[in-house]
């Protein structure tokens, strides 16, 4: 089975395609999240915040490195460093269900208390920021399901 095709996979167009989303979605999230100044009161937005700050340079490198495999049109098809890259989105994508999952949770408790704990603008974007994160966590099991289904192969 040649890499190509695997669409999805690292080193294609598709796969540069989801790094690129992925690094957008964490950075909105991590936007979204830190426009409200009292996000630190709360561990889910802090872990939030944590784990956006780890997926979007994961991504971002990841999105070079398809990119540039692109450009230059070799494959990389070494074991070792396909594995690191499906350890390190495993483990990430856990992370960020995780983190997007708790500040979920987090704001709807919130939403449902009393809006002296969170007003109802400031509880919006944390909505939006949890949004973000799930979309985000959706790319990156796309993207770690593609590279799991190429690992055989080599």
């Amino acid at each position: 089975m040649a890499m190509d095709a695997v669409p999805g996979s690292v080193g294609t167009s598709a796969s540069f395609a989801l790094r690129l989303g992925q690094a957008i979605f964490s950075s909105a999230s991590l936007f979204f999240m830190s426009l409200g100044v009292g996000f630190y009161s709360y561990t889910a937005f802090c872990f939030l915040v944590t784990v956006m700050g780890l997926v979007i340079p994961w991504s971002f490198t990841l999105a070079l490195l398809d990119g540039y495999s692109i450009l230059v049109k070799c494959s990389i098809r070494q074991s070792g460093i396909l594995l690191v890259i499906v350890v390190g989105d495993l483990v990430l994508s856990i992370l960020s269900l995780a983190a997007a999952s708790s500040t979920a949770s987090i704001v709807d408790l919130l939403l449902r208390a009393d809006e002296s704990f969170c007003p109802p603008r400031l509880c919006s974007r944390y909505q939006l920021s949890a949004a973000m994160a799930f979309l985000s966590w959706l790319l990156s099991v796309a993207s770690s399901l593609f590279n799991i289904w190429l690992l055989p192969t080599l």
